[in-house]
């Protein structure tokens, strides 16, 4: 697998789907730094509301093989840009630095992302699946031609700003929204389920278990080692259990799946998994603990679980 992710694409256009086309502009959002937050507390709120969860994509993209390459273009000296620091160091995405070539900020992203990805096809041959972040048009002649040399190609874009010619140009296409673990723009809170289990104790409003919309950006399963303020081992294995679990039923189309499916794509989603460090001595005890989570049917051998009913209409 390799993810190439035009990150200014996606970051733009999840801010316009959030508050209106044309909005990021309009705020000059591009230059805000959170430093800034006590002299416009409006627009701190506003990019924080359009957070995109680096985690997400990168997670889905790993339900179709193992990544090999996760490469972001963006100018990073831009600070909307670089307070994604965090999610970027922990799911180890190469940051390629591209600086703006003229005053209306067009940074070549789109060009420099093609060259490499073409390049990379004829310089890793053993690369099968292509993931391709960004809803842009200009993007479609890159789709064909990764297709041409026999590469599977998936397209993430947002809703609202995704060509229609760049869906029909690639294998599959899965907008931003439909990610599992997001919230869909302007989509209504819900009541969170009940909750049973070891894990309750540390079940917070934030968490997709709970049903209800974090106050601030959802993680990724790994955590930023510089992160001031980690969150608890438990809550986070919960959360990479639950994208684990809807990644495989809509991969696969089944409510119920093999244990070990979905302890590998856990391990393929964050390698530093391991029921045993958080105090559960097989992966169907650590299941068996999130019953807001998952259901566990050991009574033969195959070990098949799946997602709580509960939360399969969230």
């Amino acid at each position: 697998m390799a993810v190439y992710i035009d990150f200014d694409n996606i970051v733009i256009s999840r801010y316009d789907q959030v508050h209106g086309r044309g909005q990021f502009q309009r705020d000059k959002s591009r230059g805000f730094d959170q430093a800034d937050r006590p002299a416009d507390p409006d627009i701190a709120d506003r990019l924080q509301r359009a957070t995109v969860d680096v985690g997400a994509m990168i997670d889905f993209a790993s339900s179709f093989g193992t990544l090999v390459l996760t490469r972001a273009y963006a100018d990073w000296s831009a600070p909307v840009n670089a307070d994604y620091r965090g999610q970027l160091v922990s799911r180890a995405v190469d940051l390629v630095q591209l600086f703006p070539a003229a005053a209306y900020a067009k940074n070549g992203a789109d060009i420099r992302l093609a060259v490499d990805a073409v390049e990379d096809m004829f310089r890793l041959p053993d690369l099968t699946h292509v993931v391709i972040v960004a809803g842009d048009s200009d993007y479609i002649a890159l789709a064909q031609r990764c297709r041409r040399l026999g590469r599977y190609v998936v397209g993430v874009g947002v809703a609202g700003s995704t060509s229609r010619s760049l869906a029909a140009a690639c294998d599959e296409l899965v907008t931003y929204d439909a990610l599992p673990g997001i919230t869909p723009a302007g989509a209504a809170q819900q009541p969170a389920p009940p909750t049973t289990g070891p894990q309750a104790e540390h079940e917070e409003p934030g968490s997709p278990s709970s049903g209800r919309a974090p106050r601030r950006t959802r993680r990724s399963a790994a955590a930023a080692t510089d992160d001031p303020d980690p969150e608890d081992p438990q809550d986070l294995a919960t959360r990479l259990l639950e994208r684990a679990l809807r990644l495989g039923q809509e991969k696969d189309d089944a409510d119920w799946l093999h244990s070990s499916a979905v302890k590998s794509q856990m391990r393929r989603m964050d390698p530093s998994f391991s029921e045993k460090s958080l105090g559960y001595r097989s992966f169907s005890e650590f299941i068996k603990s999130r019953q807001a989570v998952a259901e566990l049917d050991d009574t033969n051998s195959a070990r098949l679980v799946r997602l709580n009913p509960a939360l399969t209409a969230q």
